[in-house]
């Protein structure tokens, strides 16, 4: 008779090969019971010893998960918008198939809501996208520009004296842009231009921290403690200011050239910090704000930027 088919009540014979004075000591199935490798055993052949804590959990392992908390769910769907996916194609995110693919794995959210589903529709002028955690402009009328401002052009869409302005450069353009901060006259460079009002707030304002990119050709030589004292901080008569980051790039008789890297905006700041520390500027060009660069751009050319670069924006100026 079969142990699956023996009845409960009924008793196992005692004895045999698996009873206590048998001479192998084996359990059920013929396993080994005897000691661990390495483990104590005990006169005559003692107890096995099996796993300290098998069956059982963890001292380490807790019993009850945390609780969480609910996250509240969000209708995002406006049943007069346009389908997601489609939006999100317009966009430069992808083609219509890859977008449905990005949707279906989670990996979009509509105004901090994780969209999974294919049929929702969305109103592009109110409601914000993200796809892995990058906001999409889904605003075709948006405008954004990279432009290498030429020595001598003021920064402003009109000049009162008569000076060489960004009109001349885009002041034929429909949209009314607005420009991400300032550079002297003097001073040339990447500056962006934007009709994204909010966005522009964001890139220029000290307090979201966002990154601008300066190489100063000075007067030389550096002295060694130059950048130490930038890093912590010099006295001008607004206040006082550091970079976030020196180096020297290059140095040649009477002369050298520094990258400065700071998030203040105030007006000749890099010309009035290097200046405080005994280095006049000869010549400034800004080659980075945020994420973005000047490259080979040429000098009073302007570059649409390109999904990605708008996306970094995005992220940089937290939106």
């Amino acid at each position: 008779m079969s142990e699956y088919s023996r009845s409960p009540r009924q008793p196992r014979k005692k004895g045999g090969p698996s009873g206590p004075s048998g001479g192998g000591s084996k359990g059920r199935a013929g396993r080994p019971t005897g000691t661990r490798s390495g483990g104590k055993s005990g006169g005559g052949g003692g107890k096995a010893s099996g796993p300290r804590f098998a069956g059982s959990t963890k001292a380490s392992q807790p019993t009850k998960l945390p609780d969480r908390k609910a996250v509240p769910q969000i209708d995002v769907h406006d049943p007069d918008g346009v389908r997601l996916q489609k939006l999100m194609a317009a966009g430069g995110v992808g083609s219509r198939r890859v977008c449905e693919n990005l949707i279906e794995q989670g990996r979009v959210e509509v105004d901090g809501q994780v969209v999974t589903e294919l049929g929702v529709r969305i109103n592009p002028q109110t409601q914000v996208v993200h796809v892995d955690g990058v906001r999409v402009n889904l605003d075709e009328d948006r405008v954004y520009l990279a432009f290498n401002k030429p020595k001598g052009v003021v920064t402003t869409m009109h000049d009162e004296l008569g000076r060489i302005s960004l009109a001349d450069y885009v002041g034929n353009r429909e949209e009314r842009l607005f420009h991400v901060g300032r550079l002297d006259a003097d001073t040339e460079g990447l500056l962006l231009l934007t009709n994204d009002g909010e966005l522009a707030h964001r890139l220029q304002h000290p307090a979201y921290g966002v990154l601008k990119t300066y190489i100063a050709t000075i007067r030389g030589p550096v002295q060694r403690d130059v950048g130490k004292r930038l890093r912590e901080g010099v006295e001008l008569e607004d206040g006082p200011v550091k970079v976030d980051s020196f180096r020297i790039v290059d140095h040649q008789p009477g002369k050298a050239m520094v990258e400065v890297v700071l998030h203040e905006g105030r007006k000749h700041v890099v010309r009035r910090m290097l200046e405080a520390v005994g280095h006049p500027v000869v010549e400034l060009v800004r080659t980075e704000v945020g994420p973005i660069r000047l490259a080979d751009l040429k000098s009073g050319r302007t570059r649409r930027l390109n999904k990605a670069e708008i996306g970094a924006l995005y992220k940089a100026a937290g939106l």
